[in-house]
């Protein structure tokens, strides 16, 4: 295959190569500075270190939470809840977009109430699903459906209406039923717009975790960051931040790195 590439071709993948290295280089560039920025500012007196933290605080508390393997058990409690939250909101979502593309009249049936939920606050719900469900994994993981599986249902349902008209009325004019055109065109074209979702999720579920683990967990990282506040440790608060920032961040390019594989969806920049 690279021996039918031109000259042109070679020379433009080189330079998209050097280009993203050099992405990558300024990323990490700004990353390293904000940490040595952060850290000189305290070292100067230029904040506050109880209410700012530092990066030299922040590593001290993970050592010696990791020591006492505390910081583990709360990192697993609040990642499976939001992995779950997510997979379940998404697939949820993506499962209600075609119960509504499958019937025209239950699409203008919910279409006004769907809007009305996704402008609602999700988060003034937690206290309803504490009431209904329980204090415990049940409301958060509640929570995190609630947050996305709206927001995933109209992205998804508005893609399968945008799909290239074209293309259904000629796989009609062979035959087609409605199972075939979902199947066959309406769902592949679909898979960008849900790897978009999925993006857009990993945000979402997290907020909603981090929140129902406020109201009613007793364990996790919303859990720590309600506790450092408790009890005036906010070396505590930024690194539960820290450590949210650094998984959502693997999730994100979890997703952009199966959205990069897929053959023929366009990825993102």
């Amino acid at each position: 295959m690279s021996e039918r590439q031109s000259p042109e071709h070679r020379q433009w993948i080189r330079r998209l190569k050097k280009q993203t290295r050099w992405v990558r280089f300024w990323q990490l560039t700004l990353l390293l500075g904000f940490i040595f920025l952060w850290e000189g500012a305290v070292r100067l007196g230029w904040i506050d270190p109880f209410l700012f933290s530092s990066p030299t605080h922040v590593w001290q508390e993970a050592v010696k939470l990791s020591a006492s393997g505390e910081l583990w058990r709360h990192i697993w409690i609040t990642s499976l809840e939001t992995v779950c939250g997510f997979l379940l909101g998404t697939a949820s979502g993506i499962g209600l977009a075609t119960l509504i593309w499958f019937s025209p009249f239950l699409s203008r049936v919910l279409d006004p109430y769907l809007v009305i939920l996704n402008s609602m606050p999700k988060v003034a719900l937690g206290p309803l699903f504490i009431v209904a469900l329980g204090a415990g994994f049940i409301s958060i993981l509640a929570m995190a459906v609630a947050i996305t599986i709206i927001i995933t249902t109209l992205v998804i349902h508005t893609r399968f209406r945008e799909t290239d008209r074209n293309l259904l009325i000629l796989a009609r004019s062979f035959g087609a039923t409605r199972g075939q055109l979902y199947r066959m065109i309406i769902f592949p074209s679909a898979i960008p717009d849900m790897l978009a979702a999925l993006k857009v999720n990993v945000g979402l579920a997290w907020v909603g975790v981090i929140v129902g683990e406020f109201l009613v967990s007793k364990g996790g990282l919303g859990y720590l960051i309600i506790y450092g506040f408790q009890v005036f440790n906010l070396h505590l608060v930024m690194l539960s931040l820290v450590i949210v920032a650094v998984i959502a961040t693997g999730m994100y390019q979890g997703i952009a790195w199966l959205e990069a594989r897929l053959p023929g969806h366009r990825q993102s920049g």
